[in-house]
């Protein structure tokens, strides 16, 4: 992202998400804060949708990712969680969304200029900011995001549920792993959702390269390109080797089957986009 201004990927995720509300009716993931935090940019992001039927692919991947780690984190809720950090949390509105629970709270971190936007949306939509989120800004390449999010009132010694979507393509590989390594070295233990692409080279699917390869240059010219791609065999060895002992990866095609199980054509299993699930013991 560029100095000083708020991520344009952030924007163009919320985009998919409100075009969905509107094109879909949120029938994969409802999300009835998407349209409004978007204010003025969602008729633009609608419309470009409807203009553009090859980003129903897109969209539909954006709406499971978020419905897939949002359910994940519901579980963990449930189950007494009480820590949830959402990373690179961009115009994300699942804090908006959660009802409040004795004890609840929610890190959102990101970068302080993406950060700034969001509140200024939120303020300008009549989102009022629940009392269990707590702002942390960072800089995913610089510093230590521990050493922020503990400033900020992050208990590590207390189990934290962590949503990571949308980022990872963006970072360095070397930027990735790194913070999974802090995450894992969460005394209290974590539960982590986050998505990553495979690299171009490996899909076999023409069209499905195709795809890729021009979604990477739209987000090239908009000034933040996809800086990793990452292997899902040498992924899982990596995440056992930091200890994560709970691995859940979906592919496309595990995600149709998923929420869309009845639809005729699908996609066929392989390498492309991925949401994986991980947690240490």
């Amino acid at each position: 992202m560029k100095h000083g201004q708020a991520s344009r990927t952030a924007l163009s995720a919320a985009g998919h998400r409100a075009a969905h509300q509107a094109i879909e009716g949120g029938l994969l993931f409802a999300d009835p804060l998407a349209i409004r935090i978007l204010g003025r940019d969602a008729e633009e992001a609608i419309a470009l949708s409807k203009a553009r039927p090859e980003r129903r692919a897109l969209r539909f991947f954006v709406a499971m990712r978020s419905r897939f780690a949002e359910e994940s984190a519901r579980r963990a809720i449930e189950a007494g969680v009480r820590q949830i950090l959402v990373l690179g949390a961009g115009l994300d509105t699942f804090a908006y969304r959660l009802e409040p629970r004795e004890g609840l709270r929610v890190f959102e971190l990101d970068h302080p200029a993406t950060q700034r936007d969001k509140r200024a949306r939120l303020a300008q939509a009549d989102i009022a900011e629940p009392a269990h989120v707590a702002y942390v800004a960072h800089d995913f390449e610089h510093g230590d995001m521990t050493d922020a999010l503990v400033a900020g009132g992050l208990d590590v010694a207390r189990r934290t549920f962590v949503l990571w979507l949308g980022v990872a393509p963006y970072l360095t590989e070397d930027a990735v792993y790194a913070t999974l390594v802090a995450l894992a070295r969460f005394p209290g233990g974590v539960e982590v959702v986050f998505d990553y692409a495979n690299p171009p080279h490996a899909i076999e699917e023409a069209r499905v390269r195709d795809f890729h390869r021009a979604m990477a240059a739209r987000v090239a010219e908009s000034g933040e390109p996809f800086r990793c791609f990452l292997e899902t065999a040498l992924l899982r060895e990596r995440a056992r080797s930091l200890g994560f002992v709970e691995i859940e990866d979906l592919d496309l095609a595990a995600l149709v089957e998923l929420y869309l199980p009845h639809i005729p054509v699908k996609p066929r299993p392989g390498p492309g986009g991925h949401v994986v699930r991980m947690a240490t013991g």
